[in-house]
């Protein structure tokens, strides 16, 4: 019988499970998304974990099912343990045990950041490339900014992290000043492409080293568009895309800077990214170009791959279980922490 891991990740408000196999091919990947936070404006934890408790049990019957496995074939369990929001990281550390248990196989947490960035080993085809060590890893997603030196699946050095707001969540509430809908980045990546990136100036952070920080930026966009509001009460309407336009070059401004010295000060050949905010096609644009400039290796991950999905979360397993490394039963979530 072939070897199966079973990745299962919960960390906020997507459910999804995946199954890569002994040759670390992936062979399904559900998520289910809940559009129930939508209407708030963001991921409300409580409605979170009660959706995760309605979705697990289906979407893990349908991975296996895409698989074209039973369960009982299943090698091991892998599952996110953090960081998140509790509540919903509970729901699937639970029913992984619980499974693990009736099927006497092992267990293996994942930490949620370390899966993104493991994210571009995942195989739909024998052929398809990976990176090679070290590699540098823009980390970018709503709750996190990181730039992470990879030695190994199991050797990762933060360089740099914001020390206030993550990218993501300057995209977010920037866009919820505009009046668009939660969540605000995919918005303003489609206006963005419309838009003047030069219109409109926004604060850049004077950090030193490799941190970043959007906070005054973000204050910055505020009061931008409350002083113009006071002038033309239809300043957003006539000026949507071009604010966007700007927002976001200002941010893959401050991403880059800080992506360009790290690249200096480690001397690597191959830089990826990875979260939920390198699905942004300006981020992924400016990525690949300065790369192709300086002569260096990009991956950039499909998009499917950018969001919370159990994929991420299997290959990681995958890597771990080639070790055997195991947790034990009594290992619990855990809400923040750093790669």
């Amino acid at each position: 019988m072939g070897t199966y891991i079973l990745g299962i990740e919960s960390s906020c408000d997507d459910t999804s499970a995946a199954v890569v196999s002994g040759d670390g091919l992936l062979c399904s990947n559900v998520i289910a998304s809940q559009s129930v936070h939508e209407q708030y404006g963001g991921v409300v934890p409580e409605l979170a974990s009660r959706a995760h408790q309605q979705n697990i049990v289906p979407v893990v019957d349908a991975a296996l099912r895409q698989a074209g496995i039973d369960a009982s074939e299943l090698s091991a369990i892998a599952f996110t343990r953090g960081p998140g929001l509790l509540g919903s990281l509970l729901v699937g550390t639970s029913f992984a045990k619980g499974l693990s248990l009736a099927l006497r196989i092992p267990i293996i947490e994942v930490n949620h950041l370390h899966a993104h960035v493991l994210a571009h080993f995942i195989k739909q085809s024998p052929d398809d490339e990976v990176p090679e060590y070290p590699f540098l890893t823009l980390l970018i997603s709503g709750g996190n900014s990181q730039l992470i030196l990879v030695r190994n699946y199991n050797d990762m050095q933060i360089l740099g992290a914001t020390i206030d707001d993550a990218a993501g969540e300057a995209f977010d509430k920037c866009a919820k000043v505009m009046g668009l809908p939660y969540p605000g980045g995919p918005h303003i990546d489609r206006l963005a492409a419309t838009g003047d990136p030069l219109r409109f100036h926004f604060a850049r952070p004077r950090i030193p080293g490799l941190d970043y920080s959007f906070s005054g930026l973000k204050t910055s966009f505020l009061y931008t568009v409350r002083d113009a509001l006071r002038q033309d009460s239809d300043f957003i309407e006539k000026n949507r895309a071009d604010l966007a336009a700007s927002l976001q070059h200002t941010i893959i401004d401050i991403l880059m800077r800080k992506l360009d010295l790290a690249v200096k000060q480690t001397g690597v050949s191959t830089v990826a990214i990875g979260g939920g905010v390198s699905a942004n096609s300006g981020v992924r644009d400016a990525v690949s170009d300065y790369c192709r400039v300086h002569g260096l290796k990009a991956f950039i991950p499909k998009r499917v791959f950018t969001t919370d999905n159990a994929a991420m979360v299997a290959i990681a397993g995958y890597f771990k279980y080639l070790d055997g490394e195991f947790c034990r039963y009594d290992s619990t979530p855990f809400a923040r922490v750093h790669v």
